[in-house]
């Protein structure tokens, strides 16, 4: 049967959507990348992970070997793990002199700072990224919040970042935490705006993984209101069925209708499953998929 004209739009929507997404490898990773080379375009944006046994030297190093294999590499920069700003100039230094011109800037993950880093705030103010050639920032949005920081400091955080990309001309754009909510991206994004950001947001989804993989990063994430939802579903033995354990969810809540023009792309978030996300993103781009609305799912055709 033909597939009506509002899935065949849909469809469309999708298509172009994920033609624009962004993935991300960790360094362990690193010789994936013959095989990622396979299946991305050439200049698609992979990230690089700084997972918590990872030195930043290696993160560094991974990022490029993603540059030199034809790919935008953009590693993330942690704040709370880089000991002082000398290593910071030296790492960026090397980033650029590779051709890495961009970065995601995020806090980090661990409690204490190593050195005199404790926010990305305290990066934007030392002056180093304008005199580093880095001519581009990814800064986190958390739609459901952030354990550590209350929701007025995220908002004057992102305003702040704002400002210094407008003062350098450094290009600026917001990688949002992923999430089991399908729903939370629509308000969140109104509440971008109301409060004056006008940063293009890549709206992070975590990609096909199993969901005991969800559930150990949304604890490790702290993301909110996902995470103390799934939690006390699953110790009442409960159904899950209502939160958004798949990347097709996402997709089809975010694209039922055209999404704002603040909303640009796609970040896929891997979890260590970095070539079967990519897989997944290529089939997706090329169409090679059908929607079952009622289902919540895409089911790939080939």
């Amino acid at each position: 049967m033909a597939a009506s004209a509002p899935d065949t739009e849909l469809k469309a929507r999708i298509m172009d959507f994920v033609g624009r997404a962004s993935t991300e490898i960790t360094p362990s990773h690193a010789s994936l990348l013959p095989q990622l080379g396979a299946v991305l375009h050439t200049g698609s944006a992979v990230y690089v992970d700084h997972p918590p046994r990872a030195t930043l030297g290696q993160v560094v190093q991974a990022a490029l070997a993603v540059q030199r294999s034809g790919f935008r590499a953009t590693p993330h920069i942690a704040a709370r793990r880089i000991p002082n700003a000398q290593t910071l100039r030296m790492a960026l230094a090397e980033l650029h002199a590779g051709n890495v011109q961009q970065i995601l800037l995020v806090a980090g993950d661990v409690e204490h700072p190593a050195g005199e880093f404790a926010s990305t705030l305290d990066i934007l103010e030392s002056g180093i990224l304008e005199r580093s050639g880095i001519t581009g920032i990814g800064v986190a949005g958390h739609p459901e919040g952030n354990k550590s920081v209350g929701p007025m400091l995220l908002w004057d955080a992102l305003q702040i970042k704002q400002r210094f990309a407008e003062r350098t001309g450094i290009s600026m754009h917001i990688v949002s935490q992923f999430g089991l909510n399908a729903a939370a991206m629509g308000p969140w994004q109104k509440e971008v705006s109301q409060h004056g950001v006008r940063l293009p947001i890549h709206v992070g989804i975590a990609g096909p993984a199993p969901l005991s993989a969800l559930i150990r990063f949304a604890i490790q994430c702290g993301i909110g209101a996902s995470a103390r939802t799934l939690m006390r579903k699953l110790s009442a033995a409960g159904s899950v069925a209502d939160l958004a354990t798949t990347p097709d969810r996402h997709l089809l809540a975010l694209l039922a209708a055209p999404p704002p023009e603040q909303i640009v792309a796609p970040h896929f978030f891997a979890f260590g499953g970095s070539l079967e996300t990519a897989r997944w993103m290529r089939m997706l781009a090329a169409g090679e998929f059908d929607i079952d609305r009622g289902a919540g799912r895409l089911r790939l055709t080939t």
